[in-house]
This record gives C-alpha cells, structure tokens and sequence, in this order.
C-alpha cells in the first residue's frame, strides 16, 4: 500500500510516518517497478504501537530499545514509569513557584526576576529540581548516537592498526597500497565524526517537534 493508505489507517501524517523512517524505527520495502514505498499490514502495526508509546511520551530510543530486543515492554515500561514520577515531582515544584508568583501579585512588567530566580536557585540547592521535561530525551538521544559512533570509530581504529601492524611483519608492500588501505578506515572516523556533530546539532535543535506529538 502506498503511504497515503497507512496515513488514513494509522492516522498520522505522511510527515511523520517519514520521521520514523529517518529514525529507523519502520523500515518498508521499496516497489521493484518504480522504486516508491511500498508498505505491509505489518508496517501499519508497527506504526500504531509507535504511536501508542509516542502518545505515552516514551521517547523514541527506547521504542527502539524494544523494536530489537534490547529491553522488553515491561522493561521500558518500569524505566519510564520512573521518569514519569520524577517529572511529576517536577512540575509540582514548577506549580508552588508559580503559585507563589500568582499570591504576590505583582503585573509582568514590574516583576523582579532577580530575585524570584534567587530563590528557584536556593529551592534547587535545598533538594528541589526545576529541569525541562525534555530534556531526558535529549540526553538519551545523545548517549545513543555517542555510543554509537564511539563503537564504530574503535573498530575502524582496530582495523587500521591490525593493518600497520600486518605491514609491519610484512615490509616490501607497495606504497600507494599502505595509504590507500591506511586512509580507508580514516576517513570513515572523520565521516563518523562529522555525522556526529550534525546528529548533535539535531537533537540540541529539537529535530521535528511535531513528530513529538504522536
């Protein structure tokens, strides 16, 4: 079926149905006459627990955690449980502050910043935690791709020094040979690297926000 189709049976837009491929969490086949998308029941399934666990504000790693078996349901379950509790605790001291700023009165103009930040600051040194809700899945987001890339560069980095060593039990090899096998895997790290670098960008940038919603 085409990607109109699972937009109406699903009941996301074609905009995010995209965002979850460029996330690797729907992965449809392509059609051998024209090359277009060519998605299953099993790929509007798979989209509909995405959705699900959006609409429960799990974040996307972890959906993924349970797409290849890394944790189970029940697993990611309890975790976000936890940070749901925490948030909780959160937004409660976000309310008595606000509270406290509705008793005093005061219009917006004429507020002291200064100080109600002074006291958000003691607040915080005596316990509290004023943090933003999102920011656990940027973090997430980010030790998953740092991982990610570190893992990848350490075994290019292996492959390169298996090979200088390789050379070095065998000497007489052809120069242009040594470099051309030498500045392989380098300039596999750098690309890592440089993809690193804008997968950060994204995730500090927010990516697409609305994709957030479902």
């Amino acid at each position: 079926m085409r990607i109109n189709e699972v937009e109406r049976l699903v009941g996301i837009t074609k905009k995010n149905i995209r965002f979850y491929e460029k996330e690797n969490l729907l992965h449809p086949g392509r059609s051998l006459e024209n090359g277009y998308r060519d998605y299953d029941a099993a790929d509007v399934e798979e989209l509909k627990r995405i959705r699900l666990f959006r609409r429960l504000a799990v974040p996307l790693e972890e959906i993924r955690n349970m797409q290849t078996g890394t944790l189970s349901a029940q697993s990611v379950l309890r975790r976000h449980i936890i940070a749901l509790e925490e948030q909780s605790a959160n937004l409660l001291n976000v309310r008595a502050v606000c509270e406290k700023l509705l008793e005093n009165g005061e219009p917006y103009a004429r507020l002291d910043a200064d100080a109600w930040l002074s006291k958000l600051e003691q607040m915080e040194k005596e316990g509290m935690r004023f943090m933003d809700v999102k920011d656990l899945d940027r973090k997430r987001k980010k030790r998953g791709s740092v991982t990610a890339a570190a893992v990848f560069c350490a075994l290019m980095a292996a492959s390169e020094g298996f090979f200088c060593w390789a050379c070095l039990k065998e000497p007489g090899m052809p120069a242009a040979f040594f470099i051309v096998f030498t500045a392989i895997p380098a300039v596999f790290i750098v690309g890592t690297l440089l993809a690193l670098y804008q997968r950060m960008k994204e995730i500090d940038g927010g990516e697409e926000d609305a994709a957030a919603k479902y």
